[in-house]
């Protein structure tokens, strides 16, 4: 085969894993999620596992990348790099297809482009220190650390301190040795269905996983000793289920502000893999076709 990699991404409740799992079926390969929060064991619900997916006509589908480390762990994009290498020449060894399937821009990028500058520590201490800082001074402070991080993104207060960051430990570290860059031969196609039928399939999931029992998934996260603080930065259904369960807000608006945060974040996510176009990736857009069209585009 031409490609080394079949990559499906796409924002929320776009169907990707649907999709993977007949690619994977169809072609006899094996998945590997992209998503950030679904390398957390015990986060179901609130990220979208669907574990049943994976089950096609009788027949389990290989995933990984899924069921990692523990909530409350620390789990960085990094490990994920690493751990995608591991995952993606096991794959390989037995002579089969992978599918990069998810909808984690960032995590998606870092493994299709090889990013190598993730290798890099945080400093938690230089980071308090910069965001005391405007956006103009924080530039200033990169342009004598310009030449050891020639590609960085200072286009943000965010990014240009990441920058420092980096300019700053490779300064500090002139033997370090970043990772060696490898070149993944992808072909990439991107789920994009038409907004509106988007926004109501993330409305009806959202309504089906509290059904579910998500409410008290948090709460057994809660239970089992994960921080409040720790299940509010992992964001969205955590964030807010978390403050519902701490009596900060009604059941009502935890919905409610929860359903909005989710449609945002889906545009956020389309915004990102338009950026990603912008940097040089070809995405093969698709449609909400049916499976046997899209298998012929494919």
């Amino acid at each position: 085969m031409q490609y080394d990699l079949i990559t499906i991404l796409g924002p929320t409740a776009s169907g990707k894993t649907h999709l993977a799992v007949q690619l994977a079926d169809w072609l006899d390969a094996e998945i590997i999620s992209a998503d950030s929060r679904q390398v957390y064991r015990g986060m179901n619900l609130g990220t979208g596992k669907d574990l049943d997916e994976y089950t096609l006509e009788g027949k389990t589908i290989p995933y990984h990348l899924i069921d990692v480390v523990d909530a409350g762990q620390s789990y960085h994009i990094f490990q994920f790099q690493k751990d995608f290498q591991e995952a993606f020449n096991a794959i390989k060894n037995k002579g089969k297809m992978a599918i990069l399937c998810g909808g984690s821009g960032l995590y998606l990028e870092a493994v299709l482009r090889g990013f190598q500058y993730t290798a890099v520590p945080i400093d938690e201490t230089l980071r308090a220190e910069l965001l005391n800082f405007a956006h103009e001074e924080l530039i200033e402070k990169f342009r004598p650390l310009s030449s050891l991080v020639p590609q960085a993104d200072i286009s943000t207060h965010k990014r240009t301190i990441r920058a420092i960051e980096i300019g700053e430990f490779l300064r500090a570290n002139p033997s370090f040795e970043l990772p060696t860059k490898l070149p993944i031969n992808t072909v990439i196609f991107g789920l994009n269905p038409p907004v509106e039928l988007r926004r109501e399939r993330i409305t009806k999931r959202l309504q089906q996983r509290l059904a579910q029992g998500m409410v008290e998934e948090v709460q057994t996260l809660l239970d089992s000793g994960v921080s409040p603080d720790k299940l509010i930065f992992y964001g969205l259904e955590y964030k807010w289920i978390t403050e519902y369960l701490q009596g900060r807000i009604t059941y009502d608006i935890m919905f409610e502000r929860l359903n909005v945060a989710i449609h945002q974040f889906a545009k956020r996510q389309m915004t990102y893999f338009r950026k990603m176009e912008k940097d040089g990736l070809i995405i093969n857009w698709l449609g909400d076709e049916p499976f046997t069209q899209i298998k012929q585009i494919i």
